[in-house]
């Protein structure tokens, strides 16, 4: 979906639309229903998704990484085209669902199967709004609904860092994921890698990742979100620092009470 999520629907939904309406005019209406509800949903989702509006809980996935029943039969077109999308794509991709980018830190795509995750059960960044919490995983997670190339905001990356922070502060790896591990997750790990000093800057930080997952590919807006995050960033590896120290120092009481 490299065009942007919205021009990419648009044009899904003016094709489902000339499907419904050379079907109507052969005489198969109960067959073009189908092609109009479709094209609906994908006008509808195109307009949320686009950088101006940007409602990605307009899908309604909940903090648990689930959909109500509701998103599911209404969103249906759309939700089960990614993941079939999803499938498809993974089957003729020679890339790896995910990449280790430095130790316990990993950036992904989707784990749709146990064997996608990370060994060591690695607490879970999940920056997709399109794409359901796997049903296995019983990992520590954190949901940042995000629409397909488009940017968490600064302050939705700020507290995914933080929330990191402390997962690797407590010795657990991390997953980062989107779609792919190409752009939504690859922001987010460009900060976690400068909250954590492994990197000067998020620029770079893209580089260092790009030397361990090759195929990432960070946009205008991923890039303007970090940018923006940058300067108003609340955590840093002195704090960090800090916060690896204070764990310490709770375990060891927690030890000796």
């Amino acid at each position: 979906m490299g065009l942007g999520v919205s021009v990419f629907l648009g044009l899904k939904a003016a094709v489902l639309f000339l499907l419904f309406v050379e079907l109507r005019s052969y005489g198969f209406t109960l067959l073009s229903i189908p092609f109009l509800y479709a094209s609906l949903v994908s006008l509808l989702v195109s307009i949320a998704s686009h950088p101006s509006l940007n409602l990605p809980m307009l899908l309604g996935k909940k903090p648990d990484g689930s959909f109500p029943i509701w998103s599911l039969i209404l969103f249906s077109p759309f939700l089960y085209f990614v993941r079939t999308f999803s499938a498809l794509r993974r089957l003729v991709s020679k890339e790896e669902p995910y990449s280790e980018i430095c130790e316990g830190l990993y950036v992904g795509g989707w784990p749709s199967s146990a064997d996608k995750l990370p060994p060591n059960n690695p607490a879970i960044i999940d920056c997709t709004c399109e794409f359901p919490r796997s049903e296995y995983s019983g990992n520590a997670y954190l949901c940042v609904p995000t629409w397909d190339t488009r940017a968490p905001q600064p302050s939705e990356i700020e507290s995914a860092v933080r929330w990191a922070c402390r997962k690797r502060a407590q010795k657990r790896p991390v997953l980062i994921h989107c779609a792919y591990g190409h752009g939504r997750s690859v922001a987010v790990m460009c900060a976690l890698l400068v909250s954590l000093g492994v990197a000067e800057d998020w620029k770079n930080a893209e580089k260092f990742i790009q030397e361990r997952r090759p195929y990432i590919r960070m946009n205008t807006l991923h890039r303007q979100a970090l940018e923006e995050w940058s300067k108003h960033r609340l955590s840093s590896p002195k704090r960090n620092e800090d916060m690896n120290v204070s764990s310490v120092i709770l375990s060891n009481a927690s030890g000796h009470s």
